[in-house]
């Protein structure tokens, strides 16, 4: 496959970037047509909730698709795409406590209360919040690269929120979660099989080990 050239680069960053606004967009041209449906706040909360699962897997396809390509550039584009999951994060949380909940924070912890899947969406958008603080080239320095990649596996752990929070959301329907559950899990074993043949190459040979004792 032939490779782009690196000042190709910038152009396909930016084409990106515009096409990670095109749900936003979508969004607000609805509401100026006054298609939102019957209740609008939760057509907007559901829009941008799907939208957030489905940046935080793309994100996680980067690394993938550049080992299953040999396209190195394809990680140029994973800080943004997980920052665009940040934004859209951002959107239905604002949504949810001020469309919704008129930031009345006793309602806020009584719907808690009463619809559990709210709290996993809390605790997948307070995660997402480091990730996205130490997404910059100067926080991977101070962290250090190995304590910066433990942090941010915990995308993994967010993501497995998120697809439980959109799971227990539907209830009857469960088709989009499922497909969410089973690209998740897809990318999860490729994850584990990949750090399984780091520590086998990692690892000397047995007949080597056998010669040094």
């Amino acid at each position: 496959m032939k490779q782009p050239k690196p000042e190709t680069v910038p152009w396909i960053k930016a084409a990106v970037f515009v096409a990670c606004l095109i749900p936003l967009g979508h969004l607000v041209w609805q509401g100026f047509r006054n298609r939102l449906g019957v209740n609008p706040v939760e057509y907007i909360t559901h829009s941008t909730g799907w939208w957030v699962l489905a940046f935080i897997l793309i994100t996680l396809c980067v690394t993938p698709l550049r080992r299953l390509t040999g396209l190195p550039w394809l990680v140029r584009l994973r800080r943004m795409l997980g920052l665009f999951a940040f934004f859209y994060a951002s959107l239905h949380f604002t949504t949810y406590i001020w469309l919704d909940q008129f930031f009345d924070w006793k309602d806020i912890v009584k719907d808690i209360g009463k619809r559990p899947f709210i709290m996993l969406g809390f605790a997948a958008f307070v995660l997402l919040i480091p990730l996205a603080i130490t997404s910059t080239n100067a926080m991977v320095k101070r962290l250090g690269a190995k304590r910066w990649q433990w942090l941010h596996r915990l995308i993994y752990v967010l993501a497995a929120l998120g697809v439980t929070h959109f799971w227990w959301l539907v209830k009857k329907d469960i088709t989009e979660p499922f497909l969410f559950a089973v690209l998740l899990a897809i990318l999860f074993i490729i994850r584990l099989l990949y750090l399984l043949k780091q520590q086998r190459s990692a690892s000397p040979p047995a007949t080597a080990r056998s010669q040094v004792a």
